[in-house]
């Protein structure tokens, strides 16, 4: 069936029409449904007593003969009157539209009741234990100390709650789990409803600029520690369970990394082996499959030079696999203490203290300050320390060196049991030994390894040698996986630096002054057998000498170490994860636009009758416009090109006369031409 050529012309003013229409008379009303106060018959926000009277008028009609309202009306009717006249219950209706208790007693009273008679049914509706008082509220926050909280530099958790609300007081316990898993991350507080100065920052508002809570309540809220003003908070979009919560603030408004999960397919490939090998593996078996503690993340985060972490989940049918290879029997438990896994953030902290080296820790360009080992700082005993020492094992990675650091890393142990015995006054061992042990006491000793291929300048300058042996890239041979042992003497001359201090008086010798190592350095190679007591005896005996001896005050450019690339696959893993609230729904929620609010503007619908009225006034006016326009004495339209007069051609002879076109003005009939003088016509 053809379509009237009327319809195809106005097709976008019926469709406007037709949208407004429904708007108006079906997903308006849908938006605004009666409230309880229409139920009553009376006007919105109307008082107590007003509520009573109503209410008394509508139950001597149910008494009367003539009674036409059903049970369910009288239900609704009854609901009303017990909400409007509880002032709590009534203040959070009347400010932010909440009903608490709408879904679990009037919806099952209805489906319970509506077949019965009105007066079967069980009253009051709303018992006194489904309004709750506020014995479960702590930390409670006024205006004046709400401003003062989030001045401070920790991130603050808020729980807006109601006294009215029995999901606020069921959500309690979790909220109390929450705080203690925040502990030390981030504060926590509630704010009561009541206080409309405080929560109206929180509440959102529709077109009606009434104020309400998308998600009812309880509803959590964020400021970040960089955040000082009321407005600056971020809302939590999801649902209201431990881990979920917990994980958005550490994520979200904290910014701490997530520890992943590994499976014992992917635990080898995928973390052991891209962690590196200067880094203490710090593995978490847990039997739950709940996400890190915060404090756990914070660590993480703390110590990722030292440590890598992750999370497996522990399965019955695996607990063989994980006794046989490392030595875990049930979980939670971390690999290398074989013990609970279950810490407070102070006792997880010392354990990382004690355990960050267990490995021998890496001469790195983001860890040499640290260690003690670079000429540019000091010792780890201070800055007032003049003399300090640094064993080096160096060498391309491979067996020879991991046999070196293991041996290295021994001799240190023994070194630290010396110094346990000296300090339980049962030592005996030779004054050779002590000396290093004492350094290393005072923290002016360090054992570290470093990568002879990728610092190979640093390695090549310390051992004075060219790229083979332990310095270089890698080829073939018997000496391509040889370690090279040294240690390294560091000291530092007040006088000389401050005479230095002194010539630097332009911009240009300070500049150069930044390149110019200030500690002096001395290197001595170890040429013993590998032993742990020899290689112990040595470096006591080349501290003894570097402690008495008079040696020389020379500084010499050392170069830099490379910066190498710190393997934190765990940590950008964690960083693609969006958090709760991060996905691309809750960044679209998040901005403001939300689709619901506008079909609760009553403006749509005039909106829409107003745009088909033009748009068809557009059309029919264009339709009726003629095609050509005529002149009012029916005379064809003048042409109003101007013509223009056209120029003289020019003559390409030296004296030739100016050639005129056929259309040029004729030349006058008094016109004379005068001959040249000098012309040679006749």
């Amino acid at each position: 069936m053809a379509i009237p050529a009327e319809v195809r012309r106005y097709w976008l003013p019926i469709l406007l029409a037709a949208a407004g229409f429904l708007f108006q008379l079906l997903v308006l009303p849908h938006s605004f449904p009666p409230s309880h106060y229409d139920a009553l018959g009376i006007e919105r926000f109307a008082p107590v007593e007003r509520v009573v009277e109503a209410y008394e008028q509508l139950s001597k009609e149910w008494l009367a003969e003539m009674n036409q309202q059903t049970t369910v009306d009288i239900i609704k009717i009854r609901y009303a009157y017990e909400l409007l006249t509880n002032p709590i219950l009534k203040r959070d209706y009347d400010l932010f539209g909440l009903d608490h208790h709408k879904d679990d007693v009037l919806e099952k009273v209805k489906e319970q009741y509506q077949k019965e008679h009105f007066l079967k049914i069980d009253l009051p509706l709303l018992k006194d234990s489904s309004v709750y008082s506020t014995d479960y509220a702590f930390n409670v926050l006024s205006y004046e100390s709400f401003m003062h909280t989030i001045a401070d530099e920790h991130p603050l958790l808020i729980m807006v709650y109601s006294k009215g609300s029995p999901r606020c007081a069921q959500f309690i316990e979790y909220w109390k789990q929450i705080g203690s898993r925040l502990d030390g991350v981030a504060n926590t507080a509630m704010v009561e409803l009541g206080d409309v100065q405080l929560t109206g920052h929180f509440a959102e508002q529709r077109f009606s600029k009434q104020p309400f809570f998308r998600n009812g309540l309880p509803t959590l809220v964020a400021y970040p520690a960089d955040c000082r003003s009321p407005s600056c908070y971020m809302r939590y979009p999801g649902e209201l369970s431990v881990d979920s919560v917990v994980d958005w603030v550490a994520t979200s408004v904290v910014g701490l990394p997530r520890i992943l999960y590994y499976s014992k397919e992917t635990l080898g490939p995928e973390f052991i082996r891209k962690s590196g090998h200067h880094k203490v593996k710090v593995i978490f078996f847990s039997s739950t499959g709940e996400r890190a503690a915060p404090f756990l993340r914070q660590a993480a985060q703390e110590y990722s030079t030292y440590a890598s972490f992750a999370f497996v989940l522990w399965k019955e049918d695996e607990s063989q696999i994980w006794w046989n290879s490392l030595g875990v029997e049930s979980a939670p438990s971390l690999v290398f203490l074989k013990g609970p896994g279950t810490f407070t953030k102070t006792e997880f902290t010392k354990i990382m203290e004690e355990h960050k080296h267990q490995e021998l820790p890496q001469l790195r360009s983001d860890t040499s300050l640290e260690l003690g080992c670079d000429a540019r700082g000091y010792s780890r005993a201070g800055n007032d320390i003049a003399i300090w020492y640094c064993v080096i094992v160096a060498g391309r990675p491979g067996v020879e060196l991991s046999k070196r650091r293991q041996i290295l890393r021994k001799a240190q142990d023994q070194l630290f049991s010396d110094v346990d015995a000296s300090t339980s006054r049962n030592v005996d061992s030779s004054v050779v030994v002590s000396s290093a042990a004492a350094a290393l006491k005072d923290d002016r000793l360090t054992f570290v390894w470093l990568d002879g291929e990728v610092q190979k300048k640093l390695c090549a300058f310390y051992l004075a040698t060219d790229y083979s042996g332990a310095c270089g890239p890698g080829g073939f041979g018997d000496d391509n996986d040889k370690s090279e042992l040294f240690i390294v003497r560091f000291q530092r001359n007040a006088t000389y630096e401050a005479l230095k201090a002194e010539k630097t008086n332009n911009l240009m010798e300070a500049l150069q002054r930044q390149h110019t190592t200030d500690a002096s350095q001395l290197v001595a190679r170890y040429k013993g057998p590998d032993e742990i007591e020899e290689i112990n005896k040595w470096i006591s005996q080349i501290i003894k000498d570097g402690d008495t001896r008079e040696i020389p005050y020379f500084t010499s450019k050392v170069p830099d170490l490379v910066p190498e690339e710190t393997s934190k696959e765990w940590m950008k893993s964690t960083k693609s994860i969006r958090s709760a609230g991060n996905s691309v729904k809750q960044r679209i929620q998040s901005s403001g636009f939300h689709f619901g609010d506008y079909l609760t503007d009553p403006r749509i619908g005039p909106a829409l009758l107003m745009s088909a009225c033009i748009s068809m006034g557009i059309i029919w006016f264009k339709s009726n416009q003629p095609t050509q326009t005529t002149s009012q004495d029916g005379a064809p339209p003048k042409d109003k090109t101007k013509r223009r007069r056209p120029r003289p051609k020019l003559s390409t002879s030296l004296f030739g006369k100016p050639e005129y076109t056929a259309d040029a003005d004729p030349e006058p009939k008094d016109a004379r031409q005068w001959e040249m003088t000098d012309s040679d016509s006749d």
